[in-house]
């Protein structure tokens, strides 16, 4: 019995050492799961959203050289009496308000500072968009009529077969991708997990054989649609994006401070969803679209793109919100007023007719209510019409 007993004792501290060992191994990424699981909860929402490397994978995308691209102050702007009562109600974590260029409010809650940079969400579609357009222009992308799988042949076989890019950029794909944030085994949270496990964004993408509708025919935003567009971007030019976005659209902007993007496990940006950037920052990128493109002292996004990218061009439900190439069109816009927005309260806000750029990032884990949506233009609008 002393015998079995001690092999017992032998195999139990194996096995223990085997777990520790495993552990130890693999901390990285349960860590990451870890953080996938709690991002968004009501403590932790906050400090995750403003220090998301602290806990993923992680890849620079480099402000440049230059000088800073300065944003004067002028006259502080009166905001509406509503507006103190939204910032409360949405847990806005910054607001800034540009009014021909210059900053007429700027303000920051929940401890969150001036140059934290903050995560974008779906705010990064703008962005990539803002890069096809450049490569478009440069004759590195021949069509947006062209087929995804003409740049990225992965593809070929799977949902994506027959897709354009216009499609993709007018997230009229008909890929079927379930975009439930409070389903675990949603798409959306199944391609987080991919992601905090150092998996692999483009099988994850290529592995996507189910579509809800003929391709054009049909609108819904899904995200991995986005990542397409990536997988698209490199295949033309065989080069990561964060060092596309860089040298095309970030160093001539003279942002002040340096950006980064989440990535997978293979330093795939994440596109969708993954750019950290300062509430400042996120103004110049409105600034920039709201002067067709021209920002810093040159044309740096193709006046032509611009107008084409934010107008309303997918097909979309009449009378909803309007789509165009990864960028929003609220619904009653004018003309030259649109945004990029993302989950949980980001957004970039243009309205070219009164000179307004309004940047916000929020953590507000009630975003998707009934009326949040109306309610942050209708702020957005209120701010622009009264200052």
């Amino acid at each position: 019995m002393r015998t079995f007993g001690k092999w017992v004792l032998r195999i139990f501290l194996v096995l223990v050492l085997a777990v520790v060992f495993v552990g130890f191994w693999h901390r990285d990424r349960i860590t990451r799961l870890l953080a996938v699981n709690s991002l968004f909860s009501e403590e932790k929402i906050v400090n995750n959203f403003s220090h998301m490397d602290a806990a993923f994978l992680v890849t620079p995308v480099s402000r440049g050289n230059g000088p800073t691209a300065e944003l004067s102050y002028g006259a502080d702007a009166d905001l509406p009496e509503q507006v103190m009562g939204w910032t409360e109600a949405r847990d806005v974590t910054a607001l800034l308000v540009l009014k021909d260029g210059k900053i007429v409010h700027e303000s920051y809650y929940k401890g969150t500072e001036p140059d934290d940079l903050r995560i974008s969400w779906s705010v990064a579609k703008s962005y990539l968009s803002a890069l096809v357009g450049v490569l478009l222009e440069d004759g590195t992308i021949a069509s947006i009529d062209d087929p995804v799988v003409q740049y990225a042949p992965t593809l070929k076989g799977g949902a994506y077969d027959g897709a354009s890019i216009r499609n993709v950029l007018n997230m009229a794909s008909g890929v079927t991708f379930d975009e439930d944030y409070l389903d675990q085994s949603s798409d959306i949270n199944r391609m987080g997990r991919v992601l905090a496990l150092g998996g692999s964004m483009d099988d994850f993408a290529s592995g996507l054989t189910e579509t809800f509708a003929p391709v054009g025919e049909g609108w819904k935003y899904v995200s991995i649609d986005t990542h397409i567009l990536s997988m698209v971007v490199r295949g033309a030019t065989a080069r990561p994006i964060a060092e596309l976005l860089s040298e095309k659209i970030i160093a001539p902007m003279g942002l002040e401070c340096e950006p980064y993007y989440l990535t997978d496990g293979f330093g795939t940006a994440f596109v969708l969803g993954g750019l950290n950037l300062t509430t400042r920052d996120y103004a110049r990128m409105g600034q920039m679209y709201l002067q067709n493109g021209e920002f810093n002292g040159s044309q740096i996004v193709p006046a032509a793109w611009v107008a084409a990218s934010t107008s309303p061009s997918a097909p979309t439900a009449e009378g909803e919100i309007g789509y165009g190439y990864q960028w929003w069109v609220p619904k009653g816009a004018i003309a030259g007023e649109f945004m990029a927005r993302g989950i949980y309260g980001q957004y970039v806000y243009v309205n070219r007719a009164k000179g307004v750029v309004i940047a916000t990032n929020a953590a507000d884990r009630n975003f998707r209510d009934e009326g949040v949506a109306d309610e942050n233009v209708a702020i957005f609008r209120a701010i622009a019409n009264n200052i």
